[in-house]
């Protein structure tokens, strides 16, 4: 199939009013490892604005981004793509996953996209290569999927955007248990393991290795009920990193964490120029 082929051989008119946008962003995933063209038309062919900083700007860098891919497939079938995306979120007019991936290898990721008049306008995400292996013994990615308590998502975005200011930026780090729970902290992260114990631990590694982890500035804070998406900069292992969070909160406390962290490459590698964040 042809990059043309690819991008505009598909009907515009199917992209359903019917469907969400959750489900768009569902259905446009999976076609990453399906080829399906339908999903396509959820984007906005005259406005597709790229953040993934491999990824050429606008409809076309997305179709060279499959071209390059489906080419890496066919030279080893090990990198053919796959995609299960686990959950998925809406927040106004962002919607945001988290999925595992086949993608140029095996990967964890979120993405986030932005909607304007039912059709995606923008794109950013954040991956990190799939391990076999945590400290804690769960995945990257399991655990808890049903959002609840949708009357409690204002609330719940102010508790981890008290908790970044706080604790992840420094302001005021010993009201740590203020937003965790000391009871119950389950741990995603590859390196960390479950608790407030296993996460002080792992810091003070780091730390103690001349490589703290820094957190820098806040970009943005989506969330959806019980799930809490924080992006973030700053610097680990002594590089400049983006920060992808995500907090599960039961009872006004966070219980649950998985992550991505992923390098931010310099603005001349980049293959687009619209910067990893600028939300």
């Amino acid at each position: 199939m042809t990059l043309c082929t690819l991008l505009f051989s598909c009907d515009k008119s199917n992209a359903s009013a019917d469907l969400s946008n959750k489900q768009k962003v569902v259905e446009l995933l999976k076609s990453i490892e399906t080829g399906a063209t339908e999903p396509v038309a959820y984007i906005n062919p005259n406005k597709y604005i790229q953040h993934n900083q491999a990824v050429g700007d606008g409809l076309a860098g997305f179709g060279a981004a499959l071209a390059q891919l489906a080419e890496a497939a066919a030279a080893d079938p090990s990198l053919a793509p796959k995609v299960n995306t686990v959950r998925v979120f809406g927040d106004g007019n962002f919607v945001f996953a988290h999925t595992d991936y086949n993608f140029f290898g095996p990967k964890i990721g979120f993405d986030i996209f932005r909607f304007e008049n039912g059709l995606i306008v923008e794109h950013w995400d954040n991956l990190q290569e799939k391990v076999n292996e945590t400290a804690s013994g769960r995945t990257q990615i399991d655990g808890p999927t049903e959002v609840k308590n949708l009357d409690a998502t204002d609330d719940n975005k102010l508790l981890v955007k008290n908790l970044i200011q706080d604790v992840f930026l420094g302001a005021n780090p010993n009201k740590i248990t203020d937003y965790i729970s000391a009871e119950q902290y389950d741990q995603h992260n590859p390196a960390v393991k479950d608790g407030l114990a296993g996460l002080s631990e792992a810091l003070k590694t780091l730390t103690d290795a001349g490589m703290p982890m820094v957190y820098e500035k806040n970009h943005i804070i989506l969330g959806e009920g019980n799930f809490v998406l924080a992006v973030s900069e700053g610097i680990f292992m002594k590089e400049k990193v983006a920060f992808y969070d995500l907090f599960r909160i039961e009872n006004g406390k966070i219980v649950e964490h998985w992550d991505t962290i992923e390098k931010i490459l310099p603005d001349s590698e980049a293959q687009n120029s619209n910067g990893k964040f600028n939300f």
